[in-house]
């Protein structure tokens, strides 16, 4: 059986026989990968009211300590996005009264971020929601395979400087 990347690399092949395109072979599933398991989890955020973006944060002050509150900065690099894209994301997720942003009291300048109630609710319900999908999606790897797999990405992660 092959799939668009083999056709790809094929192509490549009597197009650029000079080139060593191996590489393309694990990027390019990487990225298609990507893209095919994205457009699933979309799916099932959507199914809760939520978008990738949204879910995130929600789902980074949910696993965090509680009372589930961080400051903006540490969303940010959670999230590894601009102080301006975590703003907009807390500006939406507040319109709708899922976190409160409040004045930390260790520190009045600084912010706090905390779910509401309601945003603890919503996450509570599309989590579960959400692993369905990972484990549907990685149905066809056996559990051999999945530990494999994760360790070699978590290598090229280090790898590319990746790491806490």
């Amino acid at each position: 059986m092959t799939d668009h990347v083999d056709q790809v690399l094929a192509q490549w092949a009597r197009q650029r026989p000079d080139l060593d395109v191996s590489p393309m072979a694990v990027l390019g599933r990487l990225s298609r990968l990507s893209l095919l398991t994205g457009a699933e989890m979309r799916k099932t955020f959507a199914a809760h009211g939520l978008d990738a973006a949204s879910f995130d944060v929600l789902a980074t002050l949910r696993r965090s300590d509680p009372p589930h509150s961080l400051t903006p900065t540490e969303l940010m690099h959670s999230a590894m996005v601009t102080s301006g894209a975590i703003t907009q994301r807390l500006d939406r997720l507040e319109e709708r009264g899922l976190v409160i942003r409040t004045r930390s009291e260790s520190d009045g300048r600084g912010i706090q971020v905390a779910l509401t109630d309601t945003g603890r609710t919503l996450i509570d319900a599309a989590l579960p929601d959400h692993v369905i999908t990972e484990e549907r999606l990685l149905a066809p790897l056996s559990p051999t395979q999945r530990a494999r797999l994760a360790a070699t990405l978590r290598t090229l992660l280090e790898s590319l400087g990746d790491t806490i």
